[in-house]
């Protein structure tokens, strides 16, 4: 059992709220010059399908993971995506869940407001890891700067009698 996937230099579990990026293409029938004469034109696109991953399975090349969204209307949509296929361009992990579970199949009979609990986790953006330790490590030293060791100072609110 997969509950780990890495795609690239992506790393998801099942749980986090992803963003797959993959390519479509459409054909279409356009009418020629003369009423008898049809042409096909063909269209590339990439669409996003961003939702939230409730399940891994397979091993090395045969992995697959499955994501579930809400689409209009209240509708759930899921999509198993390959690991291993030539239209997805791109993942991305929007936020980091917290799940407890391998399979997260209990979130179809959930509303949305349900799975906020899973959800509810570390928003990601590329590079913040790093900015946030940087800015900790530049507070700390402007502490120790401006403020030289002092002891505290208790006051107490009530006279003493």
């Amino acid at each position: 059992m997969a509950n780990i996937v890495t795609f690239g230099d992506t790393t998801f579990h099942v749980g986090d709220t992803i963003r797959v990026h993959y390519k479509l293409i459409e054909k279409e029938k356009v009418a020629g010059k003369t009423k008898r004469e049809v042409k096909e034109e063909v269209r590339e696109r990439i669409q996003v399908f961003e939702g939230i991953v409730i399940a891994i399975k397979g091993e090395n090349e045969s992995k697959s993971f499955t994501v579930r969204r809400v689409a209009v209307g209240n509708i759930g949509v899921e999509r198993i995506f390959p690991l291993i296929s030539p239209w997805i361009k791109k993942i991305s992990v929007k936020i980091k869940g917290k799940a407890k579970r391998a399979k997260l199949y209990f979130i179809r009979g959930k509303t949305s407001k349900e799975t906020e609990k899973i959800t509810q986790g570390v928003k990601v953006k590329e590079g913040q890891e790093k900015k946030i330790k940087l800015t900790e490590l530049s507070d700390q030293a402007i502490k120790s700067t401006v403020e030289p060791d002092k002891k505290p100072v208790v006051q107490n609110e009530t006279p003493a009698k």
